[in-house]
C-alpha cells in the first residue's frame, strides 16, 4: 500500500510562521468592517495543535497590521513585531505564559486592525460599483495576502476550518467562502448587521475571502446561487445557468463534491483575475458576462478546483502547478465530456500559444518558467503567470498519452485526489504515487525527462500531439491574411469570420498577435470587412485592439487605454498597457493614463503595471 507521509518537515519561502512546532486547526474570526477609514477592525481566535515539546513560542505571518493584544488560553501573552520584509511582511513573535507538550491544544487569541493599505482588500467607492449608491469591500488572499487580513499560518502547507461574524452597515450583504449560517441586528450598533459563516471542511489561508456591498442573488440550481449587485444579476443568472450540470460532470469524473454549496459572485470591474475558487463561492471577473463561451472556461476551471486547489492542496507555491495543471486538466476534461473531444484538444493547441508567449515574456532561460520554480526571497505575485497551468497542464496530457488515454489517465487523477484529499502535497509525492499508480509502466516513466520538465525553464521537451481538425481553419485564415499583398484585400468577406465559433475567432486572433505586426492597410480592412470594434466578448476585444496597436493603428490607442482601464483583470490589462507603452509614440500616454487611474486599480496590478512600465516608485 502507498503511505502517504502527512507531515514531511516542511518549509515554506513564502512564510515566516513556524511549521514544524505547531498547525492551525481552526479560525474563529470577528470582524468589524469599517468603510470611513477603509479598515477591518478584528479578533481572531486560532486553534494551535501543538507539534513539539516544551513549546512556549509561536511565530504567525503578519503584515501590515496593527496588533493590540494577544491572549493565549485566556492569559496574557507577549508578542513583538519583527522586521518587515519587503514583501513577506513582519513576523508576529508570540510567547505564551505557560510551557505546552505535542499533541496539546492552545488557543491563541489576537487583537488587532487592518491597514488601509492591505493588498488583500480593494476599497471601492460609490462610483466605482454599477449601483453608484453604496461602497463595496472585497478579497484576494492568493498567495500571500492572507496575512494582511488575518494574523495566521500563511502558508497552504496548514490546513484548517474557521467560524466567522462580520458587522456591515445594514443595507449592505457579507458573504465569506463559507456556509451563510444567519444574520441578526449588531447589538452594539442599530445600523449595522451581523453576518455568520462555517467552513466545516479544513481549507488553506489563501481560500479564506470576504466580500461586502449591495448585493442580491438569484437561485441558478439546487446547491447554487449566483451573487452581484441588482445591475447584473439576472443577466448573471442566466449566463450561469449552466452550472449545476458541469458540477454533476466534475462529480462524475473526479468524486463527490465536498463543500456543500457551490456559489458565484460576479465583482466589479477591478477584480485582478479572471476568477478566484474560494470555497462554496467563487469570485469571478464581469469580463465573462457577454462572453459567449469563455465563460464556460472560467467556471468549469474554477469548478474544477473545488478538488485539485481546494480538497488537495500545493504544499508551498514552488508546487503551485500541481494546483493548477491538474486544474486545467479537469476543466478540459469537462469541456471533452459537455462539448467534444475536439473542443479539448483545441483547448489544448491554444494553451500551448499561450504558454509559449508567457515563456517569451518572461525569457525562456528565466528559472520562473520552471514548472517547479525556487521562489526564495521572491514575490509571488511577480512570479505567477500561465507557466504551472499551460507546462503543467502539457505534462499531464503527454503523461495521458503515455499511459493510455484520457480514461485511464483521469483514473489516475481521481485516485491521486481521494488519496490526497483534506491534505497538501508536493510534486516528489504527487511523482512516487504517480509511479505507484502505474506500476506496470514504470519502464515507459522512466524514460519521461523529468528534470526538463520540472526543473529546466523554457518550453517543455517534448510538444504534445493535439488534433488540429478545430484550429485548421484558425491557421487557414491568419495565414491568409499574413501573406495577403495589398491588391488581395479585396477578397475578405464577413463569411471569413462567420464560419468561426467565439474559441476560434479568439484562436485567430492569437495566431496572429504571433506574427509579425501585420500592414496598417490590414487591420484596417480587417475591421471594415469584420467588423471587429463593435464585439462584445473581452477575450476578442482584448486581442484585436493589441494587434491595431501594434499595427500602428492610432484610433485603437484610446480604445486598448479605455479597455485597460475600464475593467482591471490583469490578463487584459497589463498587456494593453504594455501594447500602448511600447508604441514609442504613445508610451507618455499609457505612463500619463494609467497615472489618472491608478486609484481605481487593484492595489497588485497597480504594483505590477508599475514595473511593467518602467515607472518610478
Amino acid at each position: 500500500m502507498f503511505s502517504v507521509s502527512t507531515m514531511t518537515p516542511v518549509s515554506d519561502p513564502s512564510s515566516f510562521s513556524s511549521l514544524s512546532k505547531c498547525a492551525t486547526k481552526h479560525l474563529n474570526l470577528i470582524y468589524h468592517v469599517d468603510f470611513d477609514r477603509h479598515v477591518l477592525k478584528g479578533k481572531v481566535a486560532l486553534t494551535v495543535e501543538v507539534l513539539e515539546d516544551k513549546f512556549s513560542s509561536l511565530t504567525l505571518d503578519s503584515k501590515d497590521l496593527k496588533i493590540f493584544k494577544v491572549s493565549a488560553n485566556g492569559q496574557a501573552a507577549q508578542f513583538a513585531l519583527g522586521t518587515k520584509h519587503k514583501f513577506k511582511g513582519s513576523p508576529l513573535e508570540i510567547t505564551l505564559p505557560f510551557e505546552l507538550s505535542r499533541g496539546q491544544h492552545v488557543i491563541v487569541e489576537i487583537e488587532y486592525e487592518t491597514s488601509p493599505s492591505a493588498t488583500a482588500l480593494q476599497w471601492l467607492t460609490p462610483k466605482q460599483t454599477a449601483g453608484k449608491k453604496h461602497p463595496y469591500l472585497f478579497s484576494q488572499c492568493q498567495a500571500t495576502h492572507c496575512r494582511t487580513m488575518v494574523p495566521c499560518q500563511d502558508t497552504p502547507s496548514v490546513k484548517h476550518t474557521y467560524y466567522a461574524q462580520v458587522s456591515v452597515p445594514r443595507e449592505l450583504v457579507a458573504l465569506m467562502s463559507a456556509l451563510r449560517d444567519g444574520q441578526e441586528p449588531d447589538p452594539s450598533d442599530s445600523s449595522r448587521v451581523i453576518y455568520r459563516f462555517r467552513q466545516p471542511v479544513s481549507m488553506p489561508s489563501y481560500l479564506i475571502a470576504i466580500v461586502v456591498g449591495a448585493l442580491e442573488s438569484r437561485e441558478i440550481g439546487p446547491r447554487s446561487r449566483v451573487w452581484s449587485e441588482k445591475e447584473c444579476v439576472d443577466e448573471a443568472a442566466f449566463e450561469f445557468s449552466e452550472t449545476e450540470t458541469m458540477l454533476k460532470t466534475a462529480e462524475s469524473l473526479a468524486g463527490p463534491y465536498v463543500w456543500g454549496q457551490y456559489d458565484v459572485l460576479v465583482l466589479p470591474p477591478s477584480f485582478p483575475y479572471g476568477g478566484m475558487e474560494n470555497p462554496c463561492l467563487t469570485f469571478v471577473t464581469p469580463t465573462v458576462l457577454a462572453g459567449d463561451r469563455s465563460l464556460a472556461g472560467v467556471i468549469a476551471h474554477e469548478i474544477s478546483h473545488s478538488w485539485t486547489g481546494n480538497l488537495v492542496t500545493n504544499r508551498t507555491w514552488e508546487h503551485f502547478w500541481l494546483n493548477e495543471g491538474h486544474t486545467v486538466y479537469i476543466e478540459r476534461m469537462i469541456a471533452r465530456c459537455m462539448e467534444s473531444e475536439q473542443l479539448r484538444q483545441f483547448k489544448g493547441i491554444g494553451g500551448w500559444k499561450e504558454l509559449q508567449e508567457s515563456v517569451k515574456q518572461f525569457g525562456a532561460n528565466n528559472v520562473l518558467t520552471n514548472l517547479v520554480p525556487n521562489l526564495h526571497e521572491v514575490d509571488t505575485d511577480e512570479a505567477f503567470s500561465l507557466v504551472p497551468y499551460e507546462k503543467g497542464f502539457a505534462l499531464l496530457y503527454h503523461l495521458e498519452e503515455l499511459m493510455g488515454g484520457p480514461e485511464v489517465f483521469m483514473g489516475f487523477v481521481k485516485s491521486y485526489i481521494q488519496l490526497f484529499a483534506y491534505g497538501s502535497v508536493t510534486t516528489e509525492e504527487w511523482k512516487n504515487y504517480l509511479f505507484t499508480y502505474f506500476k506496470d509502466k514504470v519502464d515507459i516513466l522512466n524514460k519521461v525527462d523529468w528534470n526538463g520538465w520540472m526543473h529546466t525553464p523554457g518550453m517543455p521537451p517534448v510538444k504534445p500531439q493535439y488534433d488540429t481538425t478545430m484550429a485548421d481553419a484558425c491557421t487557414a485564415l491568419c495565414q491568409r491574411w499574413v501573406k495577403a499583398k495589398e491588391e488581395y484585400l479585396a477578397s475578405f468577406t464577413e463569411a471569413d469570420v462567420k464560419k468561426l465559433n467565439s474559441p476560434q475567432l479568439i484562436e485567430f486572433m492569437a495566431l496572429l498577435l504571433q506574427e509579425e505586426p501585420l500592414p496598417l492597410s490590414h487591420v484596417k480592412k480587417m475591421q471594415e470587412v469584420y467588423q471587429l470594434n463593435s464585439v462584445k466578448n473581452a477575450e476578442v476585444r482584448f486581442r484585436w485592439l493589441r494587434i491595431c496597436v501594434k499595427a500602428h493603428w492610432e484610433e485603437a490607442v484610446p480604445l486598448a487605454l479605455k479597455m485597460a482601464t475600464e475593467q482591471g483583470r490583469m490578463k487584459f490589462t497589463r498587456p494593453l498597457f504594455k501594447e500602448v507603452y511600447n508604441f514609442s509614440k504613445y508610451s507618455d500616454e499609457a505612463v500619463k493614463t494609467f497615472k489618472e487611474h491608478r486609484g481605481a486599480l487593484h492595489p497588485v496590478t497597480a504594483m505590477l503595471v508599475v514595473k511593467d512600465l518602467k515607472i518610478d516608485g
